[in-house]
């Protein structure tokens, strides 16, 4: 466990409070919107901006890093101990598209502070949750009389994942070396809610693919040709229909291969958290749980791999009928993986199944683009004890509780260039409304997330030696 003493850490929070959150605000208030190229702009003014707070906060090493996109900053601060692990902290800086029109209730880039919580976009996702690292590192330092770090700290604060990350991967295997790590942070997720506090171990990964049918090379009469030539719309059908068994398996030979099944301890782990179901279904707009056979609602979200359609189309969509044999018609899928899964085997599987259903008389076109690893750390790793030991010291010892993410992104190409584990450390809640109008940072959990690295850093010194 961390030597960083709680009330010495609180009062140095406590005294720099008002200037961590003023400063906050300053960050919030340049629109990096990386969607939109109008404020290509204000996402490298961002960048700068970080890259000059960082050397503010004491990190010697401060980088703006182009890429063929957005900039990322890096920033590195060596610790003074010759045998101290090294840890890498993600997470990013351009922010979702933010109108006044969208529901905001005031300029969403203007923020405000209103019963406890700061509202502007990039206050939770991700600004807010980057930027509790800066107070965190310092009341580290003054707490335990350090004048660096325990640990060799870096970070990567990317400027394209609300674009997607196009270019994350490439940044990451050219500087690979300069991010060599033994763990990495990623501070860019949530807990369970704001009395619950909890840490993700893991995020699924992802492919994701367009299937394109053709028959005749034209719209044809479907009383004079249907029922002797091949329905490109037809055969759309028959393959979503496919996919899926009676116990809602994905029927797809070897999607299933090296799935890391759930342990009794993590299906434990899972029923502990209070999920409510009727409100989980409000809050996805839906009348009905449906998957697969044999697990709950979280188990199918967070441990289980998916296939699912996204979108469909071919024949006549307008107003009455029009009898004809369509020439073509498309697919979207996109199939959610978990740990154990390969994406390039699920790709060459999905493809092997399409080609194996469609008949003769019907050409078929297959397109994947960029793929996503899943990851998953051990409940057992030592890094990820550390975390929970020092979110609890900040939670006044409260249970740390244990979640997963459903969702894919960046961090698997970090755990999968770096060949380093990847643990999240998040304090943001589902309140805080990620990509929709009024997002906001609960200020009391922003706080506990500053006081979660003050001393995670001396533990995780300790537990990675």
């Amino acid at each position: 466990m961390s030597d960083t003493p709680d009330s010495a850490v609180r009062t140095y929070i406590e005294q720099h409070r008002s200037a961590f959150l003023d400063d906050l605000a300053d960050w919030l208030r340049i629109p990096s919107v990386s969607a939109q190229p109008d404020h290509a702009a204000d996402v490298r003014r961002s960048a700068d901006w970080l890259a000059a707070k960082l050397k503010e906060t004491g990190f010697p090493v401060t980088e703006v890093w182009s890429t063929p996109g957005a900039p990322a900053v890096f920033a590195e601060w060596p610790s003074g101990d010759p045998d101290a692990p090294t840890v890498l902290v993600y997470g990013h800086h351009d922010v979702q598209p933010a109108a006044r029109e969208d529901g905001w209730h005031t300029n969403p880039f203007e923020p405000r502070i209103l019963d406890g919580r700061m509202y502007g976009r990039g206050a939770a996702d991700d600004k807010g949750q980057v930027f509790f690292h800066t107070l965190g590192v310092r009341a580290h330092l003054a707490a335990t009389g350090r004048t660096t770090p325990a640990v060799n700290l870096k970070l990567l604060i990317e400027g394209e994942e609300e674009s997607g990350s196009p270019n994350f991967r490439v940044l990451v295997e050219a500087n690979s070396a300069r991010l060599a790590a033994d763990t990495v942070i990623v501070s860019d997720t949530g807990m369970w809610s704001e009395t619950t506090p909890t840490v993700c171990t893991g995020m699924r990964g992802l492919a994701d693919c367009e299937i394109e049918l053709y028959g005749p090379d034209q719209d044809i009469h479907s009383g004079s040709f249907g029922g002797a030539v091949p329905n490109p719309a037809t055969v759309a059908a028959r393959l979503v229909a496919a996919l899926h068994d009676a116990d809602e398996r994905v029927t797809i030979p070897g999607f299933y291969d090296g799935v890391a099944p759930l342990t009794d301890a993590e299906r434990e782990l899972f029923a502990e958290l209070p999920f409510d179901e009727a409100s989980w279904l409000s809050t996805a707009k839906s009348h009905g749980t449906l998957g697969e056979a044999g697990y709950s609602t979280l188990e199918r979200i967070w441990a289980r791999p998916t296939a699912e359609l996204n979108g469909i189309g071919g024949g006549y969509q307008g107003p009455g009928g029009k009898t004809i044999i369509p020439a073509s018609a498309q697919l979207k899928l996109t199939f959610r993986l978990v740990a154990g899964q390969d994406p390039e085997k699920i790709e060459q599987a999905v493809g092997d199944w399409v080609a194996a259903r469609v008949p003769a008389g019907v050409r078929h076109k297959i397109t994947f683009r960029a793929s996503t690893r899943p990851c998953l750390t051990p409940l057992d790793h030592p890094a990820l004890q550390a975390v929970v030991r020092a979110m609890s010291r900040a939670f006044d010892g409260q249970k740390i509780r244990f979640t997963r993410e459903g969702g894919s992104g960046p961090a698997a190409d970090l755990q999968d260039v770096l060949a380093a584990p990847v643990l999240f450390l998040g304090i943001s809640v589902p309140s805080d409304g990620w990509h929709a109008p009024n997002e906001k940072v609960e200020l009391d959990l922003l706080i506990k997330g500053v006081e979660t690295t003050a001393h995670l850093w001396g533990d995780l010194a300790g537990a990675l030696r």
